[in-house]
């Protein structure tokens, strides 16, 4: 039985997400990341620290016995921060935990370990695939987890697709404040690839169900993601449809577009990274079918479901949500959009 637990990056979205859910259960709850919590839950003890830093994961880890490794950095680091943050943190995380006699870390990796697959839905077993600081990065980080698990620490690890839910912002935060000041919406292309995402919950669910599952079905390796999605067209136009101001999802030439939006963000204009926009030009999903079978995982949301209650989320706390934007540099602000806020105008 779990009684005690440790989320690294607990607070940002996904981490203070599982806070709540643990801390609401009963569970004694630490925390260690390199921000302090926007909005603390009464009872966890917060540790404000690098998770590069052994002795402070040490400190954080003191009188529990399992942990959920959340803490990352995102696609728009610097690479060799990428690498340190993401390699080199996931060796500390469970190095300390090997060291503090824990005995089960989740690890929240990604489906970014399989670069940009030619074969969907991808399982697990799809080769790692980097085409990127990040997806080397990940992928590399897996590698640590391997040699970890060899020596007997169990570390279930979870891939989920790119997850959405209150809080999260990033580049939702575009389509969300295009949509609520009534401006059609631009894809790539028709629009009609299909994009999976994974509800925030969802994820937490999953995330709850491997911390506490026998051993042997735990101690490996999940896709977790929504089960009902569509077009990217369909899914974004559910959000301008709740809006209500009668806007479209609208087609722009995919070839000029890509270039285009390369070019800004080689200059710095534009916070789209290379990889999110060959992944928006062909289906991206996962087969989720080994996590239903072996963990019972059963999603409750669709992509659709997703988007809609983050849009509603953020609606209602919106100053908070639009200032200050950051560079990308955390999950829960949204992206400093540069070039592409002038092109509003013709939406």
């Amino acid at each position: 039985m779990v009684t005690s637990v440790l989320v690294t990056g607990g607070s940002g979205v996904l981490g203070g997400a599982l806070v709540a859910r643990f801390a609401a259960a009963g569970l004694e709850v630490s925390s260690v990341d390199l921000r302090p919590p926007a909005n603390p839950v009464p009872g966890v003890r917060y540790e404000t620290a690098d998770i590069r830093d052994r002795a402070a994961v040490r400190r954080a880890m003191a009188g529990v016995r399992t942990a959920v490794h959340c803490a990352a950095a995102l696609p728009s680091y610097p690479a060799a921060d990428i690498r340190s943050i993401i390699v080199d943190g996931t060796g500390t995380v469970l190095g300390a935990a090997r060291e503090a006699g824990l005995s089960r870390v989740v690890h929240i990796s990604s489906t970014a370990v399989y670069g940009l697959p030619d074969t969907v839905p991808t399982t697990e077993e799809y080769p790692h695939r980097p085409v990127d600081a990040y997806t080397a990065a990940k992928a590399e980080a897996e590698r640590v987890v391997d040699r970890f698990r060899a020596d007997g620490l169990p570390v279930p690890v979870l891939r989920p697709k790119t997850f959405v839910g209150p809080g999260r912002m990033g580049l939702f935060a575009m389509l969300f404040e295009w949509a609520d000041e009534g401006r059609h919406f631009p894809v790539l292309g028709r629009g009609d690839v299909r994009i999976q995402m994974c509800a925030m919950d969802d994820l937490v669910d999953a995330v709850s169900t491997v911390l506490t599952a026998d051993e042997a079905v735990a101690n490996d390796t999940y896709n977790i993601a929504a089960e009902r999605f569509g077009t990217i067209r369909e899914d974004f136009q559910a959000v301008l449809d709740a809006a209500g101001h009668g806007r479209r999802v609208v087609s722009v030439p995919a070839r000029p577009a890509v270039a285009l939006l390369g070019l800004l963000r080689r200059t710095g204009a534009s916070p789209v990274y290379d990889r999110l926009l060959h992944k928006l030009l062909a289906d991206s999903y996962v087969s989720i079918e080994k996590a239903k079978r072996r963990l019972g995982f059963a999603p409750r949301y669709s992509n659709r479901d997703a988007l809609l209650r983050t849009y509603a989320w953020w609606r209602e706390n919106r100053d908070a949500a639009v200032a200050p934007a950051s560079a990308g540099r955390t999950s829960n602000r949204p992206w400093r959009q540069g070039a592409l806020s002038a092109a509003k105008v013709f939406f």
